[in-house]
């Protein structure tokens, strides 16, 4: 005799209830806090309304199948130190302030910084030309601030990963119209442009993300995004950078999470595995994404796909897994949750937390990882600080750990005490 399918379905709605029921009434009885209680340590939220709801949809997401991250496979690269910091040094005019910058980041006790070096802003006017005539017609050397910021971080112990991204006008037909980060019309004049700096900088720095979340706008210009075009970039990149430097550490582009699945933005699982499609499985030593908190806290445990959360990066490990990449490193290039203030909130599309809440979150971020993620290897909080206040108007501004003017915010001693009391006792910083 053969039970019915509907019978079937029905128990396990029974059962879930059930299950759903007593998850919820035990973690009641068993809360003490927000920060401290199961529920808040289950669902990464701190207002009942929000526990509980998020408690239902974990019970729910029990029924669908779990990703395999395969914790026990030696992930290259993972074994690193976490500590990374985001800096916008190019866009500080003195170079005091770069040094201050620096030393207050190598103070707090990270070991890393993700700094960009802008194309546009080294080989400016043409193929091959290396002089900066943008505000004195004799020009000056374009690699001087890039070169002063190489030694900066070596002075101060700090190992580098370079993004290499946002083209020059002149490497497009279309010029900006085309889209101020839109690729290059000619991958051969990006891979010359990554081949110059990692020749350059050969032994010096230590690895090399080769461009920033292609799979949503404005990053691939005002063309859709394409991870099959990507790809190919990536791989140009890849090819480019090993050959002037074997020893460096290529990061793909980070992906940024997104649900959408548009000629804007593409979901990153999506765009993710159609890289994978296109080739992109050998043209890169770590995997990169965006882990930002966004709505709820760093102990959100719900993996389904459609939840943008700091877990995100355990199904962005998932099809890792399922493509053979188990034995590759996810590093997370950028980290945070916003205390942007109530007078500045709009669209609320990054979240918003207290001060004191991020300041809560980011060195839990960091636990979390070091406990439950033996592939992640860097984590880069994002970010340090501007050179000034110009976009105090725009809510990510406030994602920053320093003031302009080099006032600390409350995550800044928060993850100075962390890393103090965490920190790093591998003395590798390689494989």
């Amino acid at each position: 005799m053969q039970t019915r399918p509907s019978r079937i379905l029905d128990a396990r709605w029974w059962i879930l209830l059930g299950v759903t029921t007593v998850l919820i009434a035990g973690a009641l009885l068993l809360a003490r806090g927000p920060l401290s209680g199961p529920l808040f340590n289950w669902t990464g939220e701190e207002a009942l309304p929000g526990q509980l709801r998020a408690v239902l949809q974990l019970a729910m997401g029990r029924l669908r199948p779990q990703p395999s991250t395969q914790p026990q496979s030696a992930a290259v690269w993972a074994r690193v130190n976490p500590f990374g910091m985001n800096t916008f040094l190019q866009e500080e005019v003195e170079p005091a302030k770069r040094l201050r910058q620096v030393e207050l980041v190598a103070e707090a006790g990270f070991h890393w910084i993700r700094q960009e070096f802008p194309w546009e802003d080294i080989e400016i006017h043409g193929k091959g030309d290396f002089v900066d005539r943008r505000n004195e017609p004799a020009g000056v050397d374009a690699w001087a601030k890039y070169d002063q910021i190489v030694g900066l971080a070596e002075q101060t112990g700090l190992e580098m990963i370079v993004r290499l991204s946002n083209p020059p006008a002149w490497s497009r037909a279309q010029g900006d119209a085309a889209g101020a980060q839109a690729p290059p019309d000619n991958l051969a004049d990006y891979g010359d442009y990554v081949q110059a700096v990692a020749t350059r900088y050969a032994g010096r720095i230590s690895a090399y993300q080769l461009w920033n979340e292609p799979n949503i706008y404005p990053e691939w210009g005002e063309a859709p995004v394409n991870p099959e075009a990507y790809t190919e970039l990536l791989c140009h990149g890849y090819t480019r950078v090993k050959a002037a430097d074997p020893q460096a550490i290529v990061l793909s582009g980070a992906l940024a999470p997104t649900l959408e699945v548009t000629h804007r933005n593409m979901n990153d699982l999506v765009f993710l595995q159609r890289m994978y499609d296109a080739g992109a499985g050998e043209c890169f030593d770590v995997l990169s994404v965006q882990g930002y908190g966004l709505w709820s806290g760093p102990t959100d445990r719900r993996n389904q796909p459609t939840t943008i959360n700091y877990g995100r990066n355990q199904l962005v490990r998932d099809l890792m897994v399922q493509n053979g990449d188990a034995h590759k490193a996810i590093w997370i290039s950028e980290m945070n949750w916003n205390p942007v203030p109530d007078a500045v909130l709009i669209h609320g599309t990054y979240g918003q937390v207290t001060p004191e809440q991020g300041a809560q979150y980011a060195p839990m971020a960091y636990q979390r990882a070091r406990e439950e993620w033996p592939w992640v290897g860097v984590i880069s909080f994002w970010f340090f600080k501007r050179a000034s206040d110009a976009e105090k108007d725009q809510e990510w501004y406030y994602f920053r750990m320093v003031e302009p003017d080099f006032s600390l915010t409350p995550v800044y001693p928060a993850m100075r005490e962390y890393i103090r009391q965490n920190p790093w006792t591998d003395a590798r910083t390689s494989e």
